[in-house]
């Protein structure tokens, strides 16, 4: 059975690094980049026409920008994908760009391996967000995140979950069963009122267990 191609696209306004993405993701098996543009107006031309499920988006981009051309574009799609790709590390970018509904967070920096993981998790269904771009801040760990009612356990499975860890993943790296991992995360899910990985990460900024570095 021949495995399914994702279609891609690249929107950045610097050719050289849209050039360099679009050259690593055509190593991907599973991935078919299929268009590019150079800002959000030339995206959303391309869009009903190439039809991908994927796109790589930069923020600060002239003509219209990637904040505005995500928004107008998942209007389009609301099953569209949206990594952002980004130099600019603001908590502002990210909250907006979360709230307008981005799958995922990557810092133009990410290696070869980050950009594969994190089309992997989103292909999967869920979220991404780079690892490097969450600062850890244990000052507001006890007195805020436990008085919410988290376990010392379940912070730990929080932060792994906002790294970008799977379950599986998780499991190895905390020594804990995959069922176990699966209970903290629905326990984490329900108590912070969120429905999703997204939610969790919001959670866990707006809640002083990481900064947006």
């Amino acid at each position: 059975m021949t495995e399914k191609k994702y279609k891609v696209m690249v929107v950045d306004d610097h050719s050289i690094f849209r050039q360099g993405l679009i050259m690593l993701l055509s190593t991907i098996d599973h991935i078919r980049v299929v268009g590019e543009a150079e800002n959000g107006n030339i995206l959303l031309m391309k869009l009903p026409i190439l039809e991908p499920d994927i796109i790589f988006l930069d923020i600060k981009m002239p003509e219209m920008d990637g904040m505005v051309a995500a928004a107008k574009a998942l209007k389009i799609n609301k099953n569209l994908k949206i990594i952002v790709m980004t130099m600019f590390e603001e908590k502002a970018y990210f909250t907006k760009m979360v709230e307008i509904g981005v799958s995922g967070f990557l810092l133009k920096t990410a290696d070869h391996f980050e950009v594969e993981r994190a089309l992997n998790r989103i292909i999967d269904g869920d979220s991404y967000f780079s690892a490097s771009m969450l600062k850890n801040n244990n000052a507001f760990e006890s007195s805020r995140m436990l008085a919410d009612r988290l376990t010392a356990r379940e912070i730990e499975v929080l932060k792994e979950i906002c790294k970008g860890f799977s379950n599986h993943e998780i499991s190895d790296r905390l020594c804990i069963s995959r069922r176990t991992v699966d209970g903290h995360r629905a326990s984490l899910l329900d108590k912070t009122a969120s429905k999703n990985t997204v939610g969790l990460v919001i959670y866990a900024i707006k809640h002083g267990l990481f900064n947006v570095d």
